[in-house]
């Protein structure tokens, strides 16, 4: 029974610990994103890439899901030159079953905090767009989960934003969970059980 005990503990600890490392990255490319002040929307985006999933490698494919997601307000600056929008909205992250990806949601949450979007001017007068924003929510199979997006669309030309254009490429980067917490759990359940077995010994 002594020995039941502390092996039940060790079988708790070591996952634990070791997935508090894992992190997981998505790519997405096209689709519109459009909106006005009250907020930006991207659908029709497809995932193209994801590693790191369940702990396996790189997995590409033309379509493999979606990513969607909707921003708060924009609080400051404009939409043409560049501001910020209030944090809040959706993001979901879905597969569709290729490739050995899951069908259903990877991940779904929320901008945790003021998301950024910026002007990027180029050399030939031309501009593109960079949103960039925290994200807070949920992985599909019910861990927490905390994140960053970036997103950059394709160029505007030598106008500027006008309440649509389409993605060039995304990138969006989950910790499942969040690996402080967790690796502070792992390393304490060790410690209960190296404390267990000293007073079974005694």
């Amino acid at each position: 029974m002594k020995k039941l005990v502390l092996l039940a503990v060790l079988a708790l600890a070591l996952p634990i610990a070791a997935f508090a490392d894992g992190g997981i990255d998505y790519s997405n490319s096209g689709g519109t994103l459009a909106g006005s002040n009250s907020g930006l929307t991207l659908s029709g985006s497809a995932l193209i890439a994801v590693n790191g999933l369940n702990g396996g490698g790189l997995v590409t494919g033309s379509n493999l899901g979606t990513v969607s997601f909707t921003t708060g307000a924009l609080t400051s600056g404009s939409l043409q030159t560049g501001g910020m929008l209030a944090a809040g909205g959706t993001f979901t992250i879905a597969g569709n079953g290729s490739n050995g990806i899951p069908n259903g949601t990877l991940f779904t949450g929320t901008f945790s905090e003021p998301v950024t979007w910026v002007m990027v001017p180029k050399s030939n007068g031309t501009h593109e767009y960079t949103l960039t924003g925290a994200l807070s929510g949920t992985t599909g199979t019910g861990f927490s989960a905390e994140g960053v997006t970036v997103q950059l669309t394709i160029s505007t030309g030598k106008g500027f934003f006008n309440g649509s254009t389409r993605i060039s490429s995304g990138d969006t980067n989950v910790v499942v969970p969040e690996p402080g917490s967790l690796t502070l759990l792992g390393t304490g359940l060790v410690g209960i059980a190296g404390a267990i077995r000293r007073k079974l010994k005694a």
